[in-house]
């Protein structure tokens, strides 16, 4: 039995104050698993079958695809919330903004690919989402940020000039963001220990000096963003067996869903392409990987060592 956005049921009412529109603590949400009925946000659709153009290598089993219907349902502690890609019910948010702050781990969309994010401040999520991503010691994660406040927050800024005679980085900087970029910048004091611990909770913290930044250009994924009044830390999405990107947040759910997510928000398949990564720390501007955001007069790309002609 599924809970719809516009009916409310009896397993609604049993919910007390934490209705379809209401928060869902992390906690609370794992003491309901006695329930016999799955709570479900989703939009009427048409009876037809949804169809996705997914570019990943991951197939779909027919005996895997527990959230491939119209109707999606809560399986197994996984929360699977669809919205408009627009944002304009963006309501549908509250629950998965309070598992955030519980300390979960979940899937959003970006302006490029979907990520996994989990709380800045959180030392167990950040744990837990390395594990669930098999994340190497020596990857580092980015920061998915608000506005432009709290990249000063959580770094000492863009660099006011550089030796080719750019003066105002951060002014070129302001045409691009939000945007599909990440920028490596050099981390303040401010970030989190938690953000550079490495591993178990054996393991000693790691000396890191920069972290990466973005602002993504995605209504769905700065209304979770303001409603937490805070940065998210984040990873793009690959298929564990395959070095391809997910796209599709039906087969991430397949996929990721066992290893331990806690929720997913389905705003449709995303692009193909990852966000272009800019590092900030040298010189002039470097792309170190060239992705969705085209390449600024500004950059100088991997393998050009000529310099900026601005």
């Amino acid at each position: 039995m599924i809970v719809g956005v516009e009916e409310m049921s009896l397993e609604t009412k049993a919910l007390g104050h934490c209705g379809v529109s209401g928060a869902v603590p992390l906690s609370f949400r794992r003491s309901l698993s006695s329930f016999p009925t799955r709570l479900s946000f989703h939009t009427a659709v048409p009876s037809q079958t949804r169809r996705f153009q997914s570019l990943a290598v991951v197939k779909r089993s027919p005996k895997r695809l527990k959230y491939s219907a119209p109707r999606l349902t809560k399986e197994d502690g996984l929360l699977y919330v669809q919205v408009d890609q627009f944002g304009s019910d963006s309501w549908k948010l509250d629950p998965v903004v309070e598992l955030i702050k519980g300390g979960a781990v979940g899937v959003i969309p970006t302006d490029t690919l979907y990520a996994i994010v989990c709380d800045l401040n959180s030392h167990s999520a950040i744990e837990r989402l390395r594990r669930i991503k098999e994340i190497e010691p020596s990857k580092p994660l980015s920061i998915i940020c608000r506005s432009f406040r709290d990249i000063d927050t959580y770094t000492t800024g863009f660099p006011r000039g550089n030796a080719q005679g750019l003066r105002d980085i951060f002014r070129a900087v302001k045409h691009c963001l939000p945007g599909p970029y990440t920028f490596i910048l050099t981390a303040s004091k401010q970030l989190p220990k938690q953000c550079t611990r490495y591993g178990t909770a054996t393991s000693k913290y790691a000396s890191r000096k920069n972290v990466g930044v973005r602002i993504p250009d995605d209504p769905v994924c700065q209304a979770i963003l303001e409603k937490l009044d805070g940065p998210l830390i984040s990873t793009s999405i690959k298929s564990p067996k395959e070095n391809e990107w997910i796209l599709d947040p039906v087969i991430i759910a397949d996929v990721y869903g066992p290893e331990g997510l806690d929720f997913v928000v389905d705003a449709g398949v995303r692009v193909a392409d990852p966000s272009t990564v800019v590092d900030m720390t040298e010189s002039a501007p470097r792309i170190i990987r060239q992705g969705k955001g085209p390449k600024q007069p500004w950059m100088i790309a991997e393998d050009d060592d000529s310099a900026v002609d601005e």
